[in-house]
């Protein structure tokens, strides 16, 4: 009888290596689901008052955080369309998050801020994740904080990196500037 090899037991020994890493990957590709599940939950509670989602949730976020923001640099941070953008910006306008204003330079510019009222909520959805996120740096000893960081600004795609730093001030050191 002809022994039979199946092409698993044909092909070379695979090192323990990239399979453990690989398991890594998909450990943290799990916990990355998971954690982000959680981390969005409150503040989508938050939002469903209002009818907004995720997506009036970032550029909330954006516009607070860069008052002035113009239309095409919110489109190129999130990476979505006009049309999108062109709908949740107008929930917003309409009630009372956000103004636009003409660019004093370029009149043809939008300028975004938040009003009084976008303010609030965005303070308040940065708060719920913010409570969140301080809970689970509160162990971790400030040189691990760091790696996390760091570790959170490699995912972000290289070509990426430098736009992300000069936005948000988090340098490939993974501190804060």
């Amino acid at each position: 009888m002809a022994d039979v090899i199946s092409a698993e037991s044909a092909a070379p020994p695979a090192s323990a290596a990239p399979e453990a890493a690989e398991r890594t990957a998909y450990d943290v590709i799990e916990l990355l689901f998971f954690a982000y599940r959680d981390f969005v939950r409150d503040a989508d509670e938050a939002l469903a008052v209002y009818g907004f989602g995720r997506a009036h949730h970032r550029v909330l976020h954006f516009v607070d955080r860069n008052p002035g923001l113009r239309v095409t640099e919110l489109l190129d941070i999130l990476k979505i369309t006009k049309q999108s953008l062109g709908r949740v910006l107008r929930e917003l306008v309409d009630k009372g998050f956000i103004v636009q204003r003409e660019g004093a330079a370029d009149r043809r510019q939008r300028l975004l801020y938040v009003t009084d009222r976008g303010d609030r909520l965005a303070r308040e959805l940065a708060r719920l994740q913010g409570r969140r996120v301080s809970r689970a740096l509160a162990d971790v000893e400030p040189a691990e904080r760091d790696a996390v960081k760091r570790f959170l600004f490699e995912i972000i795609d290289p070509e990426e990196r430098g736009k992300v730093a000069r936005l948000s001030g988090f340098g490939p050191g993974g501190g804060r500037r």
